[in-house]
């Protein structure tokens, strides 16, 4: 089994503060743009569709992050603090924009429309790697 990771204080000190991730200004010029999404050390890159009415994650991750970039459509994000009891916190991200999800934080992701994203990751995709980091939660809000 591929090894995961272990987290550091350096690494976590790189994470953006706020879910909705401020994009750095594209690059533009005759051929077209180049906009940066994310220039940290990662290991996956996926692209998920997502049907209308779809519900995905109930879950945290224990060392993996992973930032998400809306290609086309809305999602409701949710999310808390892994262990708190509080009422979790919804924000909805539109095409164009990028959001991320530090480990420990349950999250669920709600699909008001078809939607395509990207996620980019800490850890490899892998299945046996991605299930020995994920713990899943029951539904944030069904």
């Amino acid at each position: 089994m591929k090894k995961i990771r272990p987290l550091n204080a350096r690494e976590k000190s790189t994470w953006p503060k706020e879910v909705i991730v401020k994009l750095e200004k594209a690059f533009v010029d005759i051929r077209g743009s180049i906009q940066p999404l994310v220039d940290l050390p990662m290991e996956s890159a996926v692209l998920i569709h997502s049907k209308k009415g779809a519900v995905r994650a109930n879950h945290y991750h224990q060392t993996d992050w992973h930032f998400c970039y809306v290609l086309s459509g809305t999602i409701e994000y949710l999310h808390r603090p892994t262990g708190s009891r509080a009422k979790p916190k919804s924000v909805f991200v539109k095409e164009g924009e990028l959001f991320f999800t530090p480990p420990m934080v349950d999250h669920q992701m709600l699909f008001p429309e078809k939607c395509s994203f990207l996620v980019l990751g800490r850890n490899s995709r892998s299945q046996e790697v991605y299930e020995a980091d994920v713990i899943r939660i029951p539904p944030l809000r069904e």
